[in-house]
């Protein structure tokens, strides 16, 4: 993969994945209990994303225990995220960690997000940069319920496991897909980076 992260990064995403397995055995945050496999099949599937994450604000779609978005935001101090999800018992897993791992870069966000309509101070609107989904809907569930937090800049990231680029060609555009290598999983990944059309 091919990423470095200092010492002290690389201490939070391990205490990151703790909480996770901590609070898995009450709240089922995801189906994968071991925590080798929560390594590479969460973290490490996160993190090879993170080479095409540009501009500064990230919306993480059904962020559910947080990926790919607390590790984004681990090793991202310089952008700023939210963490949307409709699962009261997992935000409140992303607010408690967001606490322990003092990641001021976070909002995290209660609410289905057809009903997300965020507003700046000024009263506008708020567009995103990227909007990242990961095991959320498919391709096309994705860029409708997420259509009206996109302006034409906004890259929306979709992580897939098997290739699949059929999505509405109509209003939607393919910018690139990635091959996406992740130690420790043999399994095909992919990502979409799609915008949308001029």
């Amino acid at each position: 993969m091919g990423l470095y992260y200092p010492v002290e990064v690389q201490q939070k995403l391990v205490h990151y994945i703790q909480l996770i397995a901590r609070w898995n055995r009450t709240f089922n945050l995801t189906a994968i209990r071991d925590v080798t496999e929560m390594v590479s099949k969460h973290l490490l599937d996160s993190l090879a994303v993170q080479p095409y994450l540009e501009g500064s604000l990230i919306l993480d779609v059904g962020s559910g225990a947080g990926l790919p978005g607390i590790p984004f935001a681990i090793t991202c101090p310089e952008k700023h995220f939210v963490l949307l999800d409709s699962n009261g018992k997992k935000t409140r897993f992303l607010t408690q960690a967001k606490i322990d791992l003092k990641l001021d870069n976070i909002d995290v966000v209660h609410s289905r997000v057809e009903d997300y309509q965020p507003v700046a101070e000024t009263g506008d609107r708020i567009y995103f940069d990227v909007i990242t989904a990961r095991a959320y809907a498919t391709t096309d569930q994705i860029l409708q319920s997420t259509a009206h937090l996109q302006d034409k800049n906004t890259v929306i990231l979709v992580m897939q496991g098997k290739l699949d680029q059929s999505f509405d060609r109509t209003h939607y555009r393919l910018v690139e897909s990635h091959p996406l290598q992740v130690a420790g999983l043999g399994a095909d990944r992919h990502l979409l980076e799609i915008k949308k059309a001029d």
